[in-house]
C-alpha cells in the first residue's frame, strides 16, 4: 500500500541559495539594497554616471566577495557566535561577599 504523504527531506537544514547559507542571504540582499540607494543618491546629486557606475560595481563586487567569504568561513551560525564571543567579559569581579552570604540564608 502506498502512502499518500510526501516525505520532506529538507527538514532542519539551513536555507541555501547559490552557496550562501542562512543569514548571509539577508546580508547580501540588504547590501544590494544599500548599493541601489547609494547609486540613486549619487545620481540625483549630480555625480557623473561614469563615476557612479564603476564605484557601485566595485562596491558590489566587494560585497559579494566578502559575503561569500564569510559564508564559507563561518558557516550557518559561526559569524553570530563570533559576534557573541566578543561580548563575553574576560572576568567578573565582586567587591563584596554579600551576594554569596545571602544565598546561604535563603
Amino acid at each position: 500500500m502506498n502512502s499518500i504523504y510526501q516525505i520532506n527531506k529538507g527538514i532542519n537544514k539551513p536555507i541555501e541559495f547559490q552557496g550562501l547559507k542562512a543569514q548571509y542571504i539577508g546580508y547580501l540582499a540588504a547590501g544590494l539594497v544599500a548599493l541601489m540607494i547609494l547609486f540613486a543618491v549619487l545620481y540625483i546629486s549630480g555625480v557623473p554616471t561614469l563615476v557612479c557606475l564603476p564605484l557601485i560595481l566595485l562596491l558590489g563586487t566587494t560585497l559579494f566577495l566578502m559575503v561569500y567569504r564569510y559564508s564559507h568561513k563561518y558557516g550557518q551560525y559561526g559569524l553570530l557566535k563570533k559576534a557573541a564571543k566578543r561580548n563575553i567579559p574576560a572576568s567578573i569581579r565582586f567587591r563584596s561577599r554579600k551576594l554569596f552570604t545571602q544565598l546561604k540564608k535563603n
